[in-house]
């Protein structure tokens, strides 16, 4: 039997365009492929339930979830989430619990960037945490890569603090940072939630889980908002170069690199919003 192609709808992004439907700073995807029902992140906060309803998304049925990075804007919602359903197991980096601030003129920032479950949460879904370092197979066609690895030419855009045992200001190198990669009959499906190593070395991770294949969709947040016009171009240069089906600039990128993208790409950047539906290509 030919496998069903994949789905994947838009729970939550910074913005929308569907009645009824709510939007904030952070991401959320529910994705059907290879036989699971899967939740890519969740968001700041519990809209992802309001807006899973809305959507006729049923959350109690999601088979697993995996958090790109552990910071609040992709993993507010699990909380609520987990009441809802009660066997998914949620696949999390094991350095994703790094209490991390973005700095403003040497300083840290007064809320934290950081996962911001309470104690009492943590500790009611400490069972379903899975924790990931290198890459995990959940079945042949589906992976979790673990750690990215950056890829050259990388510019960071933006960088993160936290503080160690001994209390001293350390940066965090994302190390935390994975990606969902997914095997169709068309190539590659690769999400990815802030790219906070870089778009190019997710895009990488995500090939070096399957050699060879060629990438048909790219879905990710960018982190392009603060970097310098080079840097965009850089990023637009390679994505035009890689050929792909359709990328898809969500969440962190920033407008100035989404029309860029767009402008370069034309039809193969698609702009998706809380709210959206795609089905394949």
């Amino acid at each position: 039997m030919d496998r069903k192609a994949i789905s994947y709808k838009f729970l939550v992004e910074n913005k929308t365009e569907h009645t009824g439907l709510l939007a904030e700073h952070g991401l959320s995807i529910y994705i059907e492929a290879d036989g699971k029902k899967i939740l890519f992140d969740a968001g700041a906060t519990d809209i992802v339930i309001h807006n899973a309803e809305v959507m006729g998304v049923d959350l109690e049925a999601v088979d697993l979830a995996a958090v790109s990075h552990g910071h609040y804007d992709h993993t507010g919602g699990f909380p609520a989430f987990c009441k809802i359903n009660e066997k998914a197991p949620i696949y999390i980096h094991k350095d994703a619990f790094r209490d991390s601030y973005g700095f403003r003129e040497g300083k840290p920032e007064d809320e934290k960037s950081g996962i911001i479950w309470t104690d009492e949460e943590r500790a009611a879904l400490a069972d379903r945490l899975n924790f990931t370092d290198g890459p995990v197979y959940i079945t042949d066609n589906i992976c979790i890569t673990g750690t990215v690895p950056y890829a050259e030419g990388t510019n960071i855009t933006e960088n993160f603090y936290y503080k160690d045992d001994d209390g001293e200001w350390q940066k965090d190198d994302m190390s935390h940072e994975q990606v969902l990669v997914i095997r169709e009959p068309d190539g590659l499906y690769i999400f990815s939630g802030c790219s906070h190593r870089g778009v190019i070395s997710a895009l990488e991770a995500g090939k070096a889980m399957f050699p060879g294949e060629r990438v048909a969709v790219l879905v990710a947040g960018m982190h392009l908002y603060s970097a310098s016009e080079d840097d965009r171009k850089y990023v637009v240069d390679q994505m035009a170069a890689e050929g792909l089906d359709k990328v898809m600039p969500v969440h962190c990128t920033g407008i100035k690199a989404i029309c860029d993208l767009k402008t370069k790409l034309g039809d193969a950047c698609v702009v998706a919003v809380a709210g959206d539906v795609f089905h394949g290509c």
